[in-house]
């Protein structure tokens, strides 16, 4: 192999790994998005939520929160929402969680987990771990009983 074959071939090695690279870096670069999406929305949904409990003094039902859900902007990222209202009463501490949404990343960069919604309306992003174990502390029996762990 001469000078210019072996030129060549680091050109087009180079090109395929800056190529790689780039698929990758845009593929956790839109699971950065849609997580970011997804907290966007949830955080429009605490806005609401606090509206209508200055409003009616208490959160609203599920079939409310369901139904302002559609109006959100981004609430397409929030697949498989669970709202807590029917367990947290108007005197929830200000980190109970009144809503969460799992998901899931097959990334490299990103970790799955939650996005949650706190009972005074700010919205996080949570490891599935740490989620696991505030959720436990949060739920009664009762709750775990109807919906499940």
């Amino acid at each position: 192999m001469n000078k210019r074959q072996k030129a060549t071939l680091v050109e087009v090695a180079t090109v395929l790994l800056i190529t790689l690279i780039a698929v990758v870096a845009m593929i956790n670069f839109k699971d950065y998005i849609n997580r970011s999406e997804a907290i966007s929305a949830m955080q429009q949904l605490g806005k609401i939520v606090l509206e209508y409990r200055q409003q009616h003094g208490r959160v609203p039902s599920e079939s409310v929160f369901l139904r302002e859900r559609n109006d959100v902007k981004g609430s397409v990222r929030l697949t498989d929402l669970v709202y807590r209202g029917l367990w947290i009463d108007f005197e929830a501490e200000p980190n109970d969680i009144l809503a969460y949404a799992e998901k899931n990343y097959p990334s490299s960069l990103l970790d799955d987990g939650y996005v949650v919604l706190w009972f005074d309306a700010n919205a996080v992003w949570m490891g599935k771990a740490e989620f696991g174990e505030l959720l436990a502390q949060q739920q009664s029996e009762v709750e775990i009983e109807m919906t499940g762990p």
